[in-house]
């Protein structure tokens, strides 16, 4: 069973001036996003996902990939990268989490860009014009603070109570002016072994 895909959506944003100084490399921020009817509504609760899964993620996940790479215009451009899902009322977060959380979605992306990081994630419920909130990260480097980002944006008629908004996002780029150091200083002056931060 293909997905059934109401719309598409491209979101593109470049900041120029941050703080109130101009940024020497803009920042641009892509959210591909698409509206598709959530395969598990009106069905009650269904226990095994999985054929759905695999039917709709990897057809979700190289539109979505392709959407992005139109815009950036390479995998190398992506620096930073995130997936996010908003199901509708009707649905469960089950659902949301169910089409982003397998590599049959994600490994499009990681492999389009040559990442090696996990994909940063969001999963939630809401009515149309909730807000699609795509966390960021750098695409190699989980500790590179400069490419913690957020893309948020919203779509006025979606998610409807029976569908799913399924979205990647990309950065080329990290924060204007970052100034606040990565997670390897902080293990550094805190004594923690950098090879081992969870110190198990």
């Amino acid at each position: 069973m293909v997905p059934v895909i109401r719309k598409t959506l491209l979101h593109v944003e470049n900041t120029l001036i941050e703080g109130g100084k101009e940024a020497v490399v803009p920042l641009k921020m892509i959210a591909a996003m698409a509206v598709i009817k959530n395969p598990w509504a009106g069905r009650g609760f269904v226990e095994n996902l999985k054929p759905e899964i695999h039917a709709a993620a990897p057809v979700l996940g190289a539109l979505l990939t392709k959407m992005i790479l139109d815009v950036a215009g390479s995998g190398e451009a992506v620096e930073g990268y995130g997936k996010s899902a908003v199901v509708g009322l009707d649905g469960e977060i089950e659902h949301a989490s169910a089409l982003i959380h397998t590599l049959r979605f994600g490994n499009h992306y990681r492999h389009a860009v040559g990442a090696k990081s996990y994909l940063a994630f969001c999963n939630t419920r809401g009515p149309a014009n909730a807000p699609i909130m795509i966390p960021l990260m750098d695409k190699n480097d989980e500790g590179r603070r400069s490419h913690y980002l957020t893309i948020q944006c919203a779509i006025p008629d979606a998610p409807a109570a029976d569908e799913i908004v399924i979205a990647l996002g990309a950065s080329i780029g990290g924060r204007p002016h970052h100034r606040i150091g990565n997670r390897y200083e902080d293990l550094k002056e805190l004594g923690h072994d950098v090879a081992n931060p969870a110190a198990v």
